[in-house]
């Protein structure tokens, strides 16, 4: 999953960038709620963790404005980090759009827990089984399966290989770009390349071909997921 973290702090950028990274996000940060801004007008992400005491437009205004309708993904969670512990800063935050708020200092642990959190929710308000053929992917508590004879029979995925499959369920049955691929694997950064989509598209077929689905490299574009005709 692709989040976006507004961040004004490189410090503390960094830690909670690593820890997320860990955590198999991939994570692209901003320093400003300007900067934000702009970002979230054409480009999409599962959830913005936002500071905020951010300079000039603080946080409070950056969530205001991601809430509007012509934002690329107006409605995807917010979670703010501040140091107010004020409660008119903590209602005024979630008046405005805020889904969670935690108040420096917290330790990571927490900051993961709470951001699954609000991803179950999220998912669960729009659709929280991504299906094709016998796969299905039940996004609010992490785990993949195969139909095969009236039982699930479970499939073991990576945090990457997740990645990977959800967004091309999600695309199904039209084929997923490598480029949107690359993206939501590794957001801004260049940690992955273009090579290693393949590596994990090879991970995946050697997990779904046996119950019945292809995965098929479109020439000069991508990936699509296609029922086998030869499946038992």
């Amino acid at each position: 999953m692709r989040l976006l973290l507004v961040e004004d702090d490189v410090m503390v950028a960094s830690g909670i960038k690593l820890g997320l990274a860990n955590a198999g996000y991939a994570v692209d940060w901003v320093g400003s709620g300007e900067r934000a801004e702009e970002v979230l007008r054409t480009e999409v992400f599962d959830a913005a963790i936002i500071d905020i005491g951010l300079p000039n437009m603080d946080g409070l205004e950056l969530t205001r404005r991601l809430r509007r309708p012509d934002m690329a993904c107006h409605a995807m969670p917010v979670l703010i980090l501040t140091a107010r512990d004020a409660l008119h800063d903590r209602v005024q935050g979630l008046d405005l759009g805020a889904d969670d708020y935690m108040v420096k200092p917290y330790e990571l642990p927490e900051l993961l827990a709470r951001l699954r959190a609000l991803l179950r929710r999220s998912q669960a308000a729009t659709s929280a089984v991504l299906s094709f053929g016998p796969i299905e992917l039940d996004t609010a508590n992490r785990r993949a399966c195969a139909a095969r004879d009236g039982e699930a029979v479970p499939i073991e995925l990576g945090p990457r290989e997740w990645t990977v499959m959800e967004y091309l369920l999600i695309n199904a049955p039209k084929p997923a770009s490598k480029d949107k691929l690359l993206q939501a694997l590794t957001g801004w950064d260049k940690e992955i390349t273009p090579n290693a989509v393949e590596v994990y598209i090879s991970r995946l077929r050697s997990k779904i071909e046996p119950h019945g689905v292809a995965l098929r490299s479109i020439r000069g574009f991508g990936y699509r997921l296609e029922l086998r005709p030869d499946a038992d």
